[in-house]
């Protein structure tokens, strides 16, 4: 379940300083009829400040930014470990981040807040933190690893790049406001100096305001992406919240960065992109007819053979028995042109799951193998993450692991 909205919980600040412990180093129109100005108000977008003040409770049994509704602006950063950094060192970064992502998402400055006034309109900021493999080295903790938790193989259509590529920490920020999520993100960065150093930082986009409940944003080739995401009706607890060990109450994460070679999928007619996807890109209504979020006939045939094509990526991605599915959140990204003027655009694709093996992995094999989309798509980056459970006031981010570690395997 998406968290609930924050109250005014105001836990006790500390000190940055008695948090490091030591110094950071490089540091709408009228509308006729009685009754009708009400149904156009509801409609209408929320007012600015509305959209502004709104915040998200940081605390609670899970992190926040997962099955939160997707808000317009993503922030994911990678990091690396500086060598020397074990468990304690690790605790103090985790209690200080958790400190600040309490604070910012609040509506508050951060602990020693470079520009307080930025901290004032959180737009739904959502800060999530995430482990990568090598952080269980760094704690001593091999056995910690979730089962089935490794990095994420390549895959034959992969072209990966170790600039968008692996991590031993992440922070995701989501807001529904660039400068909400920019300062949260130079905050946490800053913070994480004398610990870390950025591996790799991308930045993707939704529709202004974020994505309205019960609809599906689309992505740069024009089609509806995400339709078939599980809901509350329909397993979203069971299918991304982990019951195991220190994990019971996180997920896991992969993030994909994905490459459109949109200047040749815009000289493909229509009717050929939606035999490549497997639905109509007016509605996003699969191709044997109904509406968008209708099942699908995989069996049903016309003159020329199947409806929906062997090679759709409907078909191929579509959960086996329903034991695979995953919860997609997908982002959109442009960054321009590369070093020879070739658009650089895509999907920042990130797929959480409470089985990294069982879920994700099958479902990318599948797509791997035999997916039209991928003529015009190539994965160019790729890191796996484990996403601890939340925490309540008076507790930080990591502590069912960092604390386990603290009593040996």
């Amino acid at each position: 379940m998406a968290p609930p909205e924050e109250t005014d919980p105001r836990p006790a600040r500390l000190s940055r300083r008695r948090l490091l412990g030591y110094t950071a180093v490089g540091v709408g129109g009228a509308v006729a009829g009685a009754g009708s100005a009400l149904a156009a108000t509801q409609d209408a977008p929320p007012p600015v400040d509305a959209v502004g003040t709104r915040t998200v409770a940081f605390h609670g049994p899970h992190q926040a930014g997962v099955t939160t509704p997707a808000q317009a602006r993503a922030v994911f950063a990678g990091l690396d470990l500086r060598d020397g950094v074990g468990a304690e060192a690790i605790g103090r970064l985790l209690r200080l981040w958790t400190q600040d992502a309490a604070a910012l998402t609040a509506g508050r400055p951060a602990t020693a807040d470079p520009a307080p006034t930025l901290a004032e309109r959180p737009a739904g900021l959502t800060v999530t933190f995430g482990f990568g493999p090598g952080l269980f080295d760094a704690i001593g903790r091999p056995d910690a690893v979730p089962a089935g938790f490794v990095p994420a193989p390549t895959f034959p259509i992969d072209r990966l790049l170790p600039r968008w590529s692996d991590g031993d920490l992440l922070v995701q920020v989501c807001a529904d406001d660039s400068i909400a999520a920019a300062h949260a993100v130079r905050v946490l960065l800053v913070g994480a100096r004398p610990f870390a150093t950025v591996r790799w930082q991308q930045s993707g986009f939704l529709p202004h305001a974020g994505v309205a409940p019960g609809t599906t944003p689309r992505n740069l080739m024009g089609q509806l992406d995400g339709t078939a995401n599980p809901t509350e009706n329909d397993g979203l607890d069971d299918v991304v919240w982990s019951r195991e060990g220190w994990l019971a109450g996180g997920t896991t994460m992969i993030l994909r960065r994905i490459r459109m070679d949109l200047d040749e999928w815009d000289r493909v007619p229509p009717p050929e992109q939606e035999q490549a996807i497997g639905r109509r890109l007016s509605d996003g209504a699969p191709l044997t007819g109904g509406r968008e979020h209708d099942p699908a006939d995989f069996s049903r045939r016309d003159h020329h053979g199947l409806v929906i094509p062997a090679d759709a990526h409907i078909r191929r991605a579509r959960p086996h028995h329903g034991q695979d599915r995953i919860l997609r959140r997908g982002y959109s990204y442009d960054d321009g042109v590369d070093t020879d003027g070739n658009p650089d655009a895509g999907l920042l694709f990130a797929s959480y799951q409470a089985s990294f093996h069982r879920q994700f992995l099958p479902v990318q094999r599948r797509l791997a193998a035999l997916d039209a989309l991928n003529t015009w798509t190539t994965p160019v980056g790729s890191a796996v993450f484990a996403i601890p459970p939340g925490c309540e006031p008076g507790g930080w981010i990591g502590q069912t692991l960092l604390e386990s570690a603290a009593d040996g395997p």
